[in-house]
């Protein structure tokens, strides 16, 4: 009980500081990339957050992506729907409850083929309480979210 309680108040407060009057991107980037500047097909490949390079960049759906090399680039750019992270790299567990949040490269899942991202490991971890109800939420709210 004292950990949901303290996951609640972390994301309360994680949604009043990622709330303001500005519309927020459909893909979340920091540092002026996607994800946080991380190769999204690295997570698939070598199961680990892996930076990107400059040197092999994509833009997609408004963001610019970059990758740690030539064939990631390359995986991504033919498909981008199977590497992209889902909700647009925001975290799973804030769209789970309606609304965005700031992710944490570390803080990562592959579930049934699809790369999810959260806030924290903490965050993460009460995600995978209940993984799979918190997905149905998350994917229930992302058309209601994903442009605001």
């Amino acid at each position: 009980m004292k950990t949901s309680s303290v996951l609640t108040a972390l994301l309360i407060v994680v949604a009043a500081s990622c709330t303001h009057n500005d519309k927020m991107p459909e893909i979340y980037s920091s540092s002026s990339y996607a994800i946080g500047g991380y190769d999204p097909v690295a997570y698939f490949t070598e199961a680990k957050p892996v930076k990107g390079s400059e040197e092999f960049s994509y833009q997609w759906k408004d963001a610019n992506w970059i990758f740690s090399s030539k064939q990631n680039l390359d995986s991504f750019t033919a498909n981008p729907e199977k590497f992209a992270p889902q909700y647009g790299g925001w975290c799973a567990y804030g769209c789970s409850k309606g609304h965005k949040a700031t992710t944490d490269p570390n803080a990562w899942t592959i579930v049934d083929g699809k790369l999810y991202l959260n806030h924290s490991l903490q965050v993460k971890e009460g995600w995978m309480k209940d993984q799979k109800q918190s997905i149905e939420e998350a994917d229930k709210n992302w058309p209601g979210i994903k442009d605001k």
